[in-house]
């Protein structure tokens, strides 16, 4: 299957990513994953991405595009794949369905002031890379799982989110609609729990295969 998982930032897209890739054994391909990879590593690209995502802003197309081409083209990609992550835009996503169009797309449908409030709690382990909420580890900044420290990413902030969602609203929103032309869009409520929400989605998949 090749799937793309679309939702705004903090519906839970990452977290259903992870699940589904373990489940039905294909490429869990994170976008957001491959450029803090390159910003942690301090690439060009890296580099160049930081300066975008720090603003609230995506990254420019033709670097995603060229990323994601050439991540889709790896051996592990070959027996499916989720996107998660991209595209984020028509345009991106006119450029995959030339290169290799999706079978299924999981759209996880979360009302702003959820989203708000999941990504104003979220902290991040600089060392394991863990995302965790403040709603369940309190004030601590120690990660509860590997005892790295843990970190409110910048683009996490209140500015920078708000800008992020305006972003999501004006790009990213319409990309529902084009692949509910297409046939293929399955729409999940976001609002639920995370088992609920999987729940949802394997009922989606399993009709699928």
């Amino acid at each position: 299957m090749k799937l793309i998982m679309l939702g705004a930032p903090g519906s839970g897209k990452g977290t259903q990513a992870q699940r589904i890739a373990k489940d039905y054994k294909i490429a869990n391909i994170s976008t957001g994953d491959i450029f803090r990879d390159n910003i942690k590593r301090e690439t060009p690209i890296g580099q160049k991405a930081k300066s975008y995502i720090d603003r609230g802003e995506l990254v420019p197309d033709e670097v995603t595009c060229a990323i994601v081409t050439d991540r889709l083209s790896q051996e592990d990609c070959k027996g499916g794949y989720l996107l998660d992550g991209f595209p984020r835009n028509l345009r991106q996503a006119q450029k995959l369905e030339a290169f290799s169009a999706p079978d299924a797309v999981l759209y996880l449908e979360t009302e702003d002031s959820i989203l708000l409030e999941r990504i104003g709690g979220r902290r991040v382990c600089r060392k394991c890379m863990g995302s965790f909420h403040i709603s369940s580890i309190g004030d601590t900044t120690v990660c509860p799982v590997c005892g790295g420290e843990l970190y409110r990413r910048d683009d996490d902030n209140p500015a920078t989110l708000s800008a992020r969602l305006d972003v999501y609203h004006r790009e990213s929103a319409p990309l529902a609609g084009y692949y509910r032309e297409r046939g293929i869009l399955h729409t999940i409520k976001g609002n639920a729990t995370q088992d609920e929400v999987y729940a949802a989605i394997k009922r989606v998949l399993d009709k699928l295969q």
